[in-house]
């Protein structure tokens, strides 16, 4: 799927005082904001359809029923483009998503590129539209946040149904040709829908950092090239020991996912990463807590007793240091549904 760019900034500016969007052909009225972070905003939009009886809009381009709106409402993500390097990045995004069609996968249902002239400086700049089905119940950090709030946990059957999703998600990546790692799972790229009497659903999102996961590292300077790219896209709590210090001969693949996975089932279940204690800790350093996989497990509370001890061993299983015995994730999907016959009802 290509970027398309156009002169789409005069509609954009001129309908509605901007209250309204073009993406492509398709317009869409920003309802309210959602979220912002860096140069990146989200919006809750609903699509304006002149004629919905002829099936029109962006039924016409949406590939799978599933992912349209009963309500017409999406998610809009705006990306304030500063420089060129930012525009590659945006491209690859966008290239990226549209290798993935996975039902824990967050979907790219439409984008456009624009030009947008620089009012300060006189030139042109870009500005990228981004749409994808929405969920507003929000992040899993955000469900975390609010229940640690209230004193409240996932029970052990949503823990396990939570990061089985995940499991698929990834696996669908892990399993294209080349496999894709996501690079970034943690829970604030989580989407969670929660749903009476079931699990939440769990949709992985932000494929941004997601790259081909398969990489031979040959001498030092490919090693530090790897490290200083890993430290702008990896979220640190979360990010595998070979990425804090990676050896000069070394062959990189997919269980650095395995990694951020075992440190997120942890988050379901604490809220947070397990390395994170030592970003609090006087003299403490977050990078030899986890190159050296020194997890602290709550010892106090009701948190303590609250899980199976069988899921504090699962969560170490993954976190191995080596990541030559690190499990894959076919092998921790054998496993985690052996845990969910065994705990849930």
């Amino acid at each position: 799927m290509g970027c398309s760019l156009s002169g789409l900034n005069s509609l954009y500016d001129a309908v509605n005082g901007g209250g309204d969007v073009w993406i492509n052909e398709n317009r869409f009225r920003i309802v309210r904001q959602l979220g912002e972070g860096g140069f990146a905003f989200v919006y809750l939009v609903k699509e304006i359809v002149a004629d919905a009886s002829s099936g029109g809009g962006l039924a016409k381009k949406v590939k799978d029923p599933a992912h349209l709106s009963a309500d017409g409402t999406y998610a809009m993500k705006k990306i304030l483009i500063q420089n060129k390097e930012q525009l590659e990045l945006v491209r690859e995004e966008i290239r990226v998503s549209s290798l993935f069609n996975h039902p824990n996968l967050l979907p790219l249902l439409d984008h456009a590129i624009i030009s947008v002239k620089d009012g300060q400086e006189g030139g042109w700049k870009h500005e990228a539209f981004l749409l994808f089905p929405v969920h507003l119940d929000g992040t899993l950090l955000d469900n975390s946040t609010s229940m640690k709030a209230k004193k409240e946990t996932f029970s052990t059957t949503d823990v396990l149904h939570i990061f089985r999703q995940l499991c698929d998600g990834l696996k669908h990546m892990h399993s294209l040709d080349p496999p894709y790692a996501h690079n970034d799972v943690k829970p604030g790229n989580v989407l969670l829908t929660r749903r009476k009497g079931q699990p939440p659903l769990a949709i992985l999102m932000d494929f941004g950092s997601a790259r081909p996961s398969r990489k031979q590292i040959r001498s030092r300077q490919e090693a530090l090239q790897l490290q200083e790219w890993t430290s702008e896209h990896c979220s640190a709590p979360f990010r595998a020991p070979e990425l804090w210090d990676c050896p000069s001969h070394a062959d990189i693949d997919e269980r650095t996912d395995i990694w951020s996975l075992g440190c997120t089932l942890y988050a379901i279940m604490y809220g947070v990463s397990p390395f994170e204690y030592a970003l609090g800790e006087s003299g403490g350093s977050l990078q030899l807590a986890i190159v050296n996989a020194q997890v602290k497990w709550p010892n106090a509370g009701p948190k303590a007793s609250s899980y199976p001890e069988a899921l504090h061993q699962f969560v170490t299983w993954m976190l191995q240091p080596q990541p030559a015995v690190r499990p894959s994730i076919d092998a921790i999907i054998i496993h985690v549904d052996k845990l969910i016959a065994k705990f849930t009802k």
